[in-house]
């Protein structure tokens, strides 16, 4: 699938439509639609048919109206794009979480978890140049207050939330794609695995590959399949977890 990028939009044009500073102000737009309807749509056409799927003329077919209406609201696809990412961040839950920095961090990583399967096609947008949104700038405050006061630079706060959504988004692409896999192939991995298995065993020679016959033939078992995408998940987050801990500690004063 292709990627997209956002933050490719006019600068001007993108943060006066994320921040809502200027709306509509052609006397020839519908009243029917909005920047928000524009956006809603766009998200179900993404959440549905994928992001390659995703055309001005597909939402405007989805909104039933013509293509040339949306750009009285929104400037085109680049804009657009921007939007609906700082849609869906908004989606993400931001309590006050008791526990201290671990269980903050945690609850972070388990709601883009969540927020990727709701929304595939975040995994094919690229934010290495952000939507600059009020969503996105409230979601970078409320990571960053996760680890705040525990000892960290300022360059160490940042490092931190982008470690925790890196790995988050690596963890959550394998799982789509592998929950893709078995819709597209119509066989499931417990299936594809016990269709391959008795032929490896005949092909591999486990004398000489023993670490790769004894641990896959563990993992296999345990999963039913090549591996587990939710297992590794949570074995992985808890190893970025005890890494940053272990900075933490660092960070820390010896008690006297």
């Amino acid at each position: 699938m292709t990627t997209e990028y956002t933050g490719a939009g006019d600068p001007a044009r993108s943060l006066a439509l994320l921040w809502r500073t200027r709306e509509k102000s052609s006397r020839k737009g519908r009243p029917d639609l909005s920047v928000d309807r524009i956006v809603g749509a766009a998200i179900e056409v993404a959440d549905t048919d994928g992001l390659a799927a995703l055309t001005m003329r597909r939402v405007a077919e989805r909104l039933g109206v013509g293509t040339m209406s949306l750009y009285t609201y929104v400037p085109g696809k680049a804009e657009l794009l921007d939007l609906m990412l700082d849609t869906v961040i908004g989606e993400t839950a931001r309590p006050a979480v008791e526990g201290g920095w671990r269980a903050r961090l945690e609850m972070i990583a388990r709601e883009k978890w969540a927020l990727y399967q709701r929304h595939p096609w975040l995994l094919y947008v690229a934010t290495t140049r952000p939507p600059l949104g009020p969503n996105v700038t409230a979601a970078y405050e409320y990571e960053l207050s996760a680890v705040d006061g525990v000892g960290l630079t300022d360059l160490e706060m940042d490092s931190v939330v982008t470690l925790i959504g890196g790995y988050v988004h690596g963890a959550a692409r394998g799982a789509v794609e592998a929950a893709q896999a078995e819709q597209r192939t119509g066989m499931s991995d417990e299936q594809w695995w016990y269709a391959h298995a008795p032929y490896l065993g005949k092909v591999m020679d486990a004398g000489r590959y023993p670490l790769a016959a004894r641990v896959g033939t563990a993992a296999g078992e345990a999963y039913g399949a090549a591996s587990d995408p939710a297992h590794a998940f949570e074995f992985g987050l808890e190893r970025v977890l005890d890494g940053i801990a272990h900075l933490i500690d660092r960070r820390t004063p010896p008690q006297s």
